[in-house]
C-alpha cells in the first residue's frame, strides 16, 4: 500500500484531470455555439476544436500516469 502522501498527490491529480475535462467540454461547447451564432469562419472554430483536443489528450496522458502509479 502506498503512503498517504502519495495517495493525496494522486487524488489531487485526479481532481485536476476531472476539472480539465469538465472545463474543456464546457468551453468547447460554448465556443461551438457562439461561433455558430456569430458566423465565425470554420478556420476559427477549428482552433477551438484543436484546443479541446489538446485538453483531452493531456487529461488522457495524466490519467494513464495516475493508473500506472497506482498499479505499482
Amino acid at each position: 500500500m502506498a503512503d498517504p502522501e502519495t495517495e493525496r498527490h494522486l487524488a489531487r491529480q485526479a481532481r485536476l484531470v476531472a476539472l480539465v475535462i469538465a472545463g474543456t467540454m464546457v468551453l468547447w461547447i460554448g465556443a461551438q455555439y457562439v461561433g455558430g451564432e456569430m458566423g465565425w469562419p470554420p478556420k476559427y472554430v477549428l482552433l477551438f476544436d484543436l484546443a479541446a483536443l489538446a485538453g483531452f489528450i493531456w487529461a488522457l496522458v495524466v490519467t494513464y500516469q495516475i493508473w500506472r502509479k497506482r498499479r505499482n
